[in-house]
């Protein structure tokens, strides 16, 4: 991950050598440098940086009031930078993940960015969970699902009749599968492969997930490792050593597993 960097502060040697510093740390990509909380504003709005060092003492705008001035939906990760540590009560206050005082120790500085990786990866994972969820609540017919909602996985949050498709990644395309046309998935390993009228498709999943987006009332586990769709089981057979098999329209035989023979709709 590159973390797009703004560095302001108005005394040009203290930015270079925090340029210099920062040129050790190689996820580090410097975007632009600004004298003045003004110009700060400018950049911030025009180039949107994942983090940004600024010094407290500026003239115009210092540094807590360019950060007030900051609208939220642009507000980069924030270091301070000072020469006086008595700031350091405000700088918390003022959310930033830490400050440095100058002149900037190398020990201090890798500290900071180990602090902002961590916040950074936090608001990557919040951000992908808000755009799984929005997703989720648009198949779902639901726009304003909650996380435990989604967690939940009752039946409400299926896929809905017309969208209620895999959506299975092979090389460089995405293949939508509709469910009739499976006739059973079973587990390789960490892999899924789900067996359709001509084809095996391959994914990275597991049971419970599949379950998950299959309706019930025709798919069913009969084995620890199997799923069949009970629409495509035609009949089923008994083993001289009392185990059944699932006899499916395309010939292929499932063994049904003894311990969720009971729960299969079809032998109820």
């Amino acid at each position: 991950m590159s973390i797009r960097t703004l560095l302001v502060d108005d005394e040009p040697l203290a930015r270079r050598g925090l340029e210099l510093r920062l040129a050790e740390h190689t996820d580090i990509t410097i975007i632009g440098q600004c004298g003045d909380g003004a110009a700060a504003l400018g950049a911030i709005a025009a180039q949107t940086p994942d983090l940004m060092f600024l010094d407290v003492q500026m003239p115009g705008l210092d540094g807590f009031a360019t950060l007030r001035a900051i609208p939220a939906g642009q507000m980069p990760v924030v270091v301070f930078v000072t020469a006086y540590d008595h700031y350091a009560i405000r700088a918390f206050e003022a959310s930033a993940v830490d400050y440095l005082l100058k002149p900037i120790e190398d020990s201090r500085l890798a500290q900071a960015l180990h602090r902002v990786r961590d916040v950074l990866r936090e608001r990557e994972a919040q951000t992908h969970c808000a755009r799984l969820l929005g997703l989720l609540g648009e198949l779902s017919g639901r726009p304003t699902l909650t996380l435990d909602e989604a967690l939940a996985g009752d039946h409400s949050l299926r896929l809905s009749p017309k969208d209620a498709r895999l959506s299975i990644r092979d090389g460089n395309q995405t293949i939508r599968v509709d469910p009739a046309s499976i006739r059973w998935i079973d587990a390789a390993g960490d892999y899924m492969c789900i067996h359709t009228e001509g084809e095996t498709h391959v994914l990275r999943a597991t049971m419970r997930e599949l379950e998950a987006q299959l309706d019930p009332r025709l798919f069913q586990r009969v084995h620890r490792s199997t799923i069949v769709n009970m629409s495509r089981v035609k009949s089923f057979r008994t083993h001289i050593n009392g185990e059944y098999f699932l006899v499916l329209d395309s010939g292929n035989q499932i063994k049904l597993s003894r311990s969720y023979k009971d729960k299969v709709a079809l032998l109820r």
